[in-house]
C-alpha cells in the first residue's frame, strides 16, 4: 500500500445511522460523486478547521463538543433532521485512492424531528429495517453498522 508522506494528518469524517420505530435512514449516493457513486449509506460528513474556528474556547484555547456540533449540522444540511442524544458505535481508519488517510467515527441517534429533505450529494432516501440491508448496494460495512446498532437498541437480527 503507498502511503501518505505525512503520518500525522487524518481527514477525519463523523457518519451518523439515525433511528425510528426500529427503522434507520439511508440515503443513495449522487451519481457524479467521486467514491461511491449511486451507493447507499448513512449521512455523515467531513470536518474542516471553518466548522470550528468562529466558535467560542475555553480559557486554555479548546473547542469543546466539536465534532458533534459538526456532525449535527452535517444532518440538518443534508437530509433535514435533527437527532436526539449521539451515541458512539465505532471507528474506523482506511486510505482513500488520492492517498488521504481518513478516520471514519460512526454514531448512531435517535430521529428528533424534521423531515427527509435532500441535498444534492444524494438522490434518494428509505428507512428500512436491519433485516432489509441486503436489498440495497451499501458501502461496504454499512449493513453491518445498521446491525449493530440493531441488536444494541433492539437485541435483533
Amino acid at each position: 500500500m503507498n502511503l501518505p508522506e505525512n503520518k500525522e494528518l487524518h481527514r477525519i469524517v463523523a457518519t451518523c445511522i439515525i433511528h425510528k420505530d426500529n427503522k434507520f435512514l439511508i440515503t443513495r449516493r449522487a451519481l457524479n460523486k467521486k467514491a461511491w457513486p449511486g451507493f447507499w449509506t448513512v449521512p455523515g460528513g467531513g470536518r474542516t478547521v471553518d466548522d470550528y474556528a468562529g466558535e467560542e474556547t475555553n480559557h486554555h484555547g479548546v473547542w469543546y463538543n466539536a465534532l458533534e456540533k459538526t456532525l449535527r449540522r452535517e444532518l440538518k444540511e443534508e437530509v433535514g433532521l435533527e437527532v436526539g442524544k449521539i451515541d458512539y458505535l465505532l471507528d474506523m481508519t482506511f486510505i482513500r485512492p488520492d492517498k488521504i488517510p481518513v478516520v471514519t467515527l460512526s454514531f448512531y441517534a435517535p430521529f428528533k424531528s424534521g423531515e427527509v429533505r435532500l441535498n444534492p450529494e444524494s438522490i434518494d432516501h428509505a428507512w428500512i429495517g436491519a433485516d432489509e440491508v441486503q436489498k440495497y448496494e451499501l458501502i461496504d460495512g454499512i449493513d453491518e453498522e445498521i446491525k449493530m446498532v440493531d441488536k444494541i437498541l433492539y437485541g435483533t437480527v
